[in-house]
């Protein structure tokens, strides 16, 4: 049995489980969205499962994933760039917020 939902019932079911804090507004909307692509692509469906979610996937600041990760930041002024190749060599990225923090597959 399926239920499709939307992305108001996502973010709902992340406040439900006390898991709201663990991803912005919009970066449940980068999740939610990186999740329907997966979906269309592996041709399977996911279990809405915040907790599960939330252990496989952060949202952070390019320069917390940089101190995380111990990657080098040349002050060149391209940090979100530089990061972003980092993460895309080492595992998949759902994608940038409006505030500029990163969603991805944690590692």
């Amino acid at each position: 049995m399926k239920t499709t939902i939307s992305i108001y019932d996502f973010r709902d079911a992340f406040q439900k489980c006390g898991r709201g804090n663990n991803f912005s507004y919009d970066g449940l909307r980068v999740l939610f969205e990186a999740l329907e692509e997966y979906e269309g692509q592996w041709g399977g469906e996911l279990e809405l499962d915040p907790i599960g979610f939330c252990c496989e996937y952060s949202e952070e600041t390019p320069k917390k994933i940089a101190e995380n990760y111990g990657i080098d930041l040349e002050d060149d002024g391209n940090q979100l760039n530089n990061v972003l190749d980092y993460l895309h060599d080492h595992t998949m990225v759902c994608g940038v917020t409006k505030d500029g923090s990163i969603v991805y597959q944690s590692f």
